[in-house]
């Protein structure tokens, strides 16, 4: 039998050929970079980021590790790539523990839960990230009381215009404990609650495509309905609901990347600044791309490995 009629072989050899073409339109568009790199008399290169001799020279207003404007670039990109990871990492879980209780309330059996939890859904669904992002800083966090006269919450939470305080001791009040700016507090506020209402329809969804029979079997056998949602529905429900939970997931990560808008120094606004001052755009681009695919492929991965598990 010919080996074209091998369907192995033609899957590996349509592989080859895109891994080919790939190679053939990325060294293309490399050659380019490089050529007009050189007619422009620049040179492409990462150097800059390690000189001790180029200092930074702007602050970071929320920064989680020690810097200062005289340190270099690279610690300025080191506090964007933290920042960053900070909203990435309590975002995701924050949408996810958000959405799944929306979710949970979009099938409930209480009418007012299922209609605000609907309305929830169409309100953020429907309207711009960017829109919330503003909302939440400037008509919430900002016009809050000042920082001598905060809005308590018990004697645990402070609410000021310069953000939310947690007073996790018996220390004075805003000098121990922990501290969110406003600028981060409405990041990860709008992302959490954006994110939610998209996963809350997945996990509606998942629970939906379980047949009817699993409920009545649980029934039957006389499980209350909390356990039968715990034991029996949800946990099939997941393998419906996970690839899509990925992407939820993925485009948190992206969207953060919004923060701009609203002064939070993520890495896409650090590189910006950076790329401004020292026309090394290209890199600063490089820079940005590789942190958020990095990120986004360990999302994917970590997904992936708890889908096969599930």
């Amino acid at each position: 039998m010919s080996i074209w009629y091998d369907s192995r072989f033609r899957r590996l050899l349509l592989q080859g050929v895109i891994i080919i073409l790939l190679v053939v339109i990325l060294a293309f568009f490399g050659r380019n970079l490089i050529l007009n790199f050189q007619r422009l008399g620049l040179v492409f290169g990462f150097g800059f980021l390690f000189d001790p001799d180029r200092p930074a020279g702007f602050a970071i207003s929320d920064s989680p590790i020690s810097y200062s404007p005289g340190d270099g670039y690279g610690r300025a990109v080191l506090v964007g790539l933290v920042n960053t990871l900070r909203v990435a990492i309590l975002g995701t879980f924050g949408a996810l523990f958000l959405g799944i209780v929306i979710g949970l309330a979009r099938i409930s059996n209480n009418w007012l839960v299922k209609q605000l939890s609907g309305l929830y859904v169409e309100v953020f669904r429907n309207t711009p990230l960017l829109l919330q992002l503003f909302f939440w800083y400037f008509a919430v966090f900002l016009q809050l009381p000042r920082i001598d006269n905060p809005f308590k919450i018990g004697n645990l939470i402070f609410l000021a215009n310069s953000g939310i305080y947690l007073q996790l001791n018996s220390g004075a009040p805003f000098t121990s404990g922990l501290h969110l700016t406003s600028e981060f507090a409405t990041l990860l506020l709008g992302l959490i609650t954006y994110t939610a209402a998209f996963i809350g329809e997945t996990v509606r969804g998942g629970i939906e495509s379980i047949a009817r029979g699993q409920w009545e079997a649980a029934k039957a056998l006389g499980l209350k309905p909390n356990l039968v949602m715990a034991l029996i529905i949800f946990p099939q429900a997941l393998r419906v609901m996970i690839p899509p939970l990925t992407n939820d997931c993925l485009n948190l990560v992206k969207n953060s990347s919004l923060a701009i808008a609203i002064g939070y120094s993520d890495i896409y606004a650090v590189s910006s600044t950076i790329a401004n001052q020292t026309g090394n755009a290209v890199e600063m681009l490089v820079v940005v791309m590789c942190t958020y695919l990095f990120l986004n492929l360990l999302i994917s991965a970590a997904m992936n490995w708890l889908n096969s598990r599930i």
